[in-house]
């Protein structure tokens, strides 16, 4: 299920102490991997479970969100990153409401976290603090996010530096100091999204 990874050649990565990808392929398809927790930003139903996806980027399984609420999150309790990098592949399949992909790190619990999202049905991408449960902007930007294709969306975050790319053009970078220290990564969506994710990567520096 797990394997070490290298990671893109940038300052964090390339000074990273730590790094690891998942890819779910060693998972029983049908249900959530035992490493991982899963919940929801405010009051609904997460539904994350492994599946076999023939366009998987690595085959044969994904990790695929179809429940519902407002912000369903999935994360590794076991990360405790504070300043290194979160990637992972995802394709927006369906969804009348919302159709996003989203990392989350510095992950304290459900209502306090970073999430950085591209949305197919809004061709956006934007970073958030979450905090005591309120969801708050920090920067939109326009982007090409086609629907049932398979994208790459990488955050940096290192301090109050923050770098979010997808497909690996660089579309936010800024400083943001509303959540400091360490956290877990995982993965989010929004609302109705049914979104599949593949080779999930983090790393520390």
């Amino acid at each position: 299920m797990k394997q070490a990874c290298i990671a893109a050649a940038t300052i964090f990565a390339t000074t990273a102490a730590f790094a690891e990808t998942i890819n779910f392929d060693a998972d029983s398809p049908g249900a959530l991997p035992s490493a991982w927790q899963q919940g929801v930003t405010g009051k609904g139903s997460p539904k994350w479970t492994v599946r076999p996806d023939p366009s998987a980027p690595s085959k044969p399984n994904v990790l695929q969100q179809s429940g519902s609420g407002p912000f369903p999150w999935c994360v590794l309790p076991k990360s405790a990153v504070e300043n290194g990098f979160v990637e992972v592949r995802f394709k927006a399949i369906s969804g009348k409401e919302d159709q996003a992909g989203g990392v989350v790190w510095r992950w304290k619990d459900g209502e306090n976290y970073y999430v950085a999202r591209a949305n197919a049905l809004e061709n956006n991408v934007s970073l958030y603090h979450t905090t005591n449960g309120r969801r708050i902007t920090i920067k939109y930007v326009d982007a090409p996010v086609p629907g049932n294709v398979w994208h790459t969306l990488r955050v940096e975050f290192s301090g109050k530096r923050i770098k979010v790319a997808l497909n690996g053009k660089t579309y936010i970078e800024l400083e943001d100091a509303h959540i400091a220290g360490r956290g877990a990564v995982g993965l989010w969506t929004k609302a109705d999204s049914v979104t599949a994710f593949d080779d999930f990567s983090y790393g520390s520096q």
